[in-house]
């Protein structure tokens, strides 16, 4: 189960990052290149674990865009980035992004009161990103349908629902160690 998401993750390099240990992945960094069997796999958990019975599918740049791209094709459903930069558009969503490694600002376009949304992204760690996302959502009173990352680092996927109270569903969770990446179905 899961094959090439698991082989992937467990032949992933390993970066220190000011005392973060960060694994370089094609599905959370888009380097090496991308094996389509390995994206089809995820997608494919994707459309099984939800109906996307959703107003739009959001997607935090830049690794929850080739996630969002296909699924949209495929349920007819629009997306929408949420981005590092502001349009300035109206009804525009700030956040501010915290995760274990930076702190930064994004955006969200194309969304509001009484919309209902599902988002994807590639991995929670910190959970940072994700908490920033989801609170900035409710206070705009867009209902949140469904939470789906494939990768959970180091159990964010937790981090965001004692934090959020809204479930995030993960296809792998893994571990950093010093030997590598740990994966668990």
């Amino acid at each position: 189960m899961y094959g090439k998401t698991i082989e992937s993750l467990e032949s992933s390099p390993i970066k220190d990052i000011s005392g973060y240990r960060y694994f370089i992945n094609p599905l959370t960094d888009g380097v090496p290149r991308m094996d389509p069997l390995f994206l089809k796999e995820v997608v494919d958990w994707m459309l099984c674990v939800c109906d996307f019975d959703c107003d739009c599918i959001l997607a935090p740049e830049s690794m929850g865009i080739p996630l969002a791209v296909p699924v949209s094709l495929t349920k007819g459903v629009p997306y929408s980035v949420i981005r590092k930069r502001s349009y300035g558009l109206p009804g525009e969503i700030p956040i501010v992004q915290t995760t274990g490694y930076s702190k930064a600002d994004m955006f969200i376009n194309g969304v509001g009161k009484g919309d209902r949304v599902v988002i994807v992204d590639d991995v929670v760690s910190t959970g940072g990103t994700m908490c920033s996302i989801v609170e900035a959502l409710l206070s705009e009173g867009v209902e949140i349908a469904d939470i789906l990352i494939p990768v959970d680092k180091n159990n964010g996927s937790m981090k965001v629902l004692e934090r959020t109270g809204v479930p995030v569903k993960t296809m792998v969770r893994v571990t950093v160690t010093e030997d590598g990446v740990e994966c668990y179905t």
